[in-house]
């Protein structure tokens, strides 16, 4: 099933995408799409759903993240080896763990706001796991049967405040609109090896990132049985999963670096295979 929360925010809906791509309205069979909505049992009972039987949805109506409810939203960096190298920095022996604040979540076409004082704001993205059981000290042939199912997700990054500005990576990762996932929740039953996976975004039209899961040095399955050593995972947690090379930070030009970042008016489009596409329209900073 491919899962999604519809309509102005604050006010979305549950839905589904049918066979033929058409958007259907859920919210006679759920108030919204939760954590109490992602076990193996509550999907398996919603996929006996009737879908022709399901209100058609008209027009194009906004997307929110798909999930509900979403109580930790964890990250993993440099999870790609030419990722590592273009940012300059060694291929780590274990996962690099760390937070994007709630506040950040929003739907995949919502404007991206430049955070105040940013100089260096940049793209990435990445496959993103939604946590359908809860995870304890988990195997790695145990992981994905915690899986509710995958996301998309722009893990949008200010680099001066992530990188120059001392402590911890998080708070250039979690500013406000620097979390865009969706437009779907893609249930596990459809994505059976999360290690094939194409994944692209282009910046005003041009491509910019292009990679696949395949290469990531750690897995899917790896980092859900990691993360699960240090910290419960719950019912709708996101982790998303690191990116492929391609980021503004690491651009070159002729052997030199010439990193390019996000100013207003840029528009970025990305998606991932089977997951859906994400637009974002770069706009300043406001309160």
């Amino acid at each position: 099933m491919k899962l999604v929360r519809y309509g102005n925010l604050g006010k979305e809906k549950p839905g589904l995408i049918d066979a033929e791509g058409k958007l259907r309205d859920l919210s006679s069979v759920l108030k919204d799409l939760g954590p109490e909505q992602l076990s193996d049992a509550a999907l398996a009972k919603l996929a006996k759903v009737k879908v022709d039987k399901l209100p058609l949805v008209r027009g194009k109506p906004r997307f929110g993240t798909p999930v509900a409810g979403v109580r930790k939203f964890i990250a993993i960096g440099l999870n790609y080896a030419d990722h590592a190298a273009e940012a300059g920095l060694p291929v780590p022996k274990e996962p690099v763990v760390f937070t994007k604040a709630i506040s950040c979540l929003q739907g995949p076409n919502d404007p991206v706001m430049l955070p105040k004082g940013s100089k260096k704001s940049d793209w990435e993205v990445e496959l993103g796991v939604v946590i359908g059981k809860q995870a304890r000290h988990v195997s790695q042939k145990e992981a994905l049967n915690h899986v509710a199912g995958y996301v998309l997700v722009n893990d949008v990054s200010e680099r001066e405040f992530q990188i120059e500005r001392g402590g911890t990576w998080d708070k250039g990762k979690g500013c406000d609109t620097f979390g865009p996932v969706g437009p779907w929740l893609v249930t596990r039953d459809e994505v059976p090896n999360p290690q094939r996976l194409d994944l692209w975004l282009d910046l005003n039209g041009q491509r910019m990132q292009s990679g696949s899961t395949k290469t990531m040095i750690f897995s899917v399955a790896k980092i859900i049985s990691y993360l699960s050593q240090f910290v419960t995972l719950e019912p709708g947690d996101i982790i998303t999963t690191g990116t492929p090379p391609g980021v503004g930070m690491g651009i070159k030009k002729d052997g030199q670096p010439a990193p390019v970042f996000l100013k207003k008016g840029d528009v970025m489009t990305l998606g991932i295979s089977g997951l859906g596409e994400q637009r974002q329209e770069v706009v300043a900073f406001k309160l």
